[in-house]
């Protein structure tokens, strides 16, 4: 029999038999998370179908991130529900300011080699980073996971990725993931799993993975997933903490699983990274993507570094080292800064990289989704041009369907900032060299 690839061995685990692309499985859910856009409805569904305690309270988790804080009065008492529940049944919850669900997913190292994750959230696709199968639900099958702890999934067929060399220097993990999605279109995996292969996969940080598995669902993919190799489980060992750590390490290590060489793929592509070069998606459309230098000169009037795709230390820390040596944001252009969570907004003020956001008028928006979805933080005026690190620029993703969204790595919307019009980070440090002489140097007295 022909070998397996690793979404198939994942969920065959979880289903406890063998599964191939095409086959339903009912598998076991290691955890699920839900957030207060999802969960309300779940409770509904729950009650509705006769729920009166959940399976397995510490397989759940709620965060209240997408109106953080909360922008109404309706959303406040959504929250409060969701508290009660949890608190009735034991269930964790990641409240207002913790930040977004998927980061602290990760953060507390809840995504692990094996294991099996579902979220009522589009882009708990994040967590197949971790060599798991991750995947977003809907609210009614959240209710199912937590009255059974299970979900039935159809096995996704998987799409062979190799990536070869590495990122030149200026391009990111944004501009990968941007450059798949021009490559496969909006539908390209739709219900596929996009699995990365090749040396360049060794040359991207665990960070870097986040970014490009987080973006899959853009290109229509079920999940997408990385094999574990030492940067996994280096990420994961600063995870564990205190004295299990060791011991949970080496389960992680064991539980790892890897495709088999002969795996059967849906179809097979390759990236060079090397030839990957800082790009703009435009708007409305994730995967109308073109070279920041084809809309070089379009006028941005607001900045937006964030989100679960674009909000981690290392993306401000690129966005901050663009600004600092250009002088910060051009007048007129409002800068709006939203840590992915509560850790790296405090990791953020410890270096004092908050200090120098706030020193050049940034806005600082409380951890969560609320400005990347527009139902809270920072919504642009009618007829803005906005440039963001996040996954999405939908027609009235933001909150004002008048408003456009261009999407682009942190160095390229920090660059933005600084011209006040959209530009390649690189022709910005070239504008700030001084001219070049043909005339010789004097000679020296």
């Amino acid at each position: 029999m022909v070998g397996m690839t690793l979404s198939e061995k994942l969920l065959s685990r979880s289903a406890g038999k063998p599964l191939r692309a095409g086959d339903i499985g009912i598998c076991k859910v290691d955890y699920a998370m839900g957030t207060d856009g999802s969960v309300p409805m779940a409770l509904d569904y729950f009650s509705a179908m006769g729920g009166t305690r959940v399976f397995a309270a510490e397989q759940l988790l709620f965060a209240l991130d997408h109106y953080a804080p909360a922008p109404s009065p309706k959303s406040a008492m959504l929250q409060v529900r969701i508290r009660r529940f949890a608190a009735d049944h034991g269930i964790t919850v990641f409240d207002v300011g913790a930040g977004i669900g998927h980061q602290i997913v990760v953060e507390q190292a809840y995504a692990r080699p094996g294991r099996v994750l579902v979220g009522a959230d589009s882009h708990a696709v994040t967590y197949g980073a971790a060599n798991c199968f991750a995947t977003g639900i809907g609210s009614s099958d959240l209710a199912g996971v937590m009255m059974t702890g299970e979900v039935w999934l159809k096995v996704p067929a998987s799409i062979k990725v190799n990536l070869t060399g590495r990122l030149r220097e200026g391009a990111s993990a944004k501009d990968l993931a941007l450059s798949l999605a021009r490559k496969l279109g909006s539908d390209g995996a739709a219900y596929q799993a996009l699995e990365f292969h090749g040396d360049g996969v060794a040359t991207l940080d665990f960070d870097d993975r986040l970014v490009v598995a987080n973006m899959s669902v853009e290109m229509g993919a079920k999940n997408a997933v990385f094999a574990a190799d030492a940067v996994t489980f280096d990420y994961l060992s600063a995870r564990l903490a205190g004295g299990a750590c060791a011991s949970a390490l080496a389960r992680c290590v064991e539980a790892a699983l890897y495709a088999d060489p002969d795996a059967v793929y849906a179809s097979e592509i390759t990236v060079v990274l090397d030839e990957v070069e800082p790009c703009v998606a435009l708007p409305h459309q994730v995967d109308q993507v073109v070279p920041v230098a084809q809309v070089s000169g379009t006028p941005v009037q607001m900045v937006y570094l964030g989100t679960c795709t674009g909000g981690r230390v290392k993306d401000f820390r690129e966005a901050l080292d663009v600004l600092m040596r250009h002088g910060g944001p051009a007048p007129g252009v409002q800068l709006v800064v939203t840590p992915a969570s509560r850790e790296i907004m405090e990791s953020l003020a410890r270096g004092g990289e908050l200090a120098d956001f706030l020193a050049m008028g940034a806005i600082v928006v409380t951890p969560g989704c609320g400005s990347c979805c527009g139902t809270g933080g920072a919504i642009p005026a009618d007829g803005v041009n906005v440039i963001s690190t996040a996954n999405r620029n939908f027609k009235g993703r933001m909150g004002n369907a008048t408003a456009n969204i261009f999407l682009a790595s942190p160095r390229v919307c920090a660059a933005s900032a600084v011209a006040g019009h959209i530009i390649d980070p690189r022709a910005l440090d070239d504008r700030a060299q001084p001219p070049k002489s043909d005339s010789p140097m004097p000679a020296q007295p």
